[in-house]
């Protein structure tokens, strides 16, 4: 890009801490396109509560990767785990 921005990566901030934040509702995966992965979560969450765990690591993970890898694996690769 002329501008030296990534298109995509916008995402990764608010996708992050949404995951932090908000873990149990996997917002975050709504976010990115993946409404089959956002209710798997939801509904693993409110039978034990691994949906919250699993999005809080996948907060962690979005933030510490590099804009480049975030587009690449979640937005064009499109993740749906971990």
């Amino acid at each position: 890009m002329a501008d030296g921005k990534i298109p995509g990566a916008e995402k990764k901030m608010v996708c992050g801490l949404l995951a932090l934040l908000l873990p149990a509702f996997a917002i975050h995966r709504f976010m990115l396109g993946d409404t089959t992965g956002g209710i798997i979560r939801i509904v693993a969450n409110v039978a034990c509560g691994a949906g919250a765990i699993i999005s809080f690591i996948e907060g962690i993970i979005y933030l510490t990767k590099s804009d480049e890898d975030f587009v690449e694996t979640y937005i064009n690769q499109k993740k749906a785990w971990f």
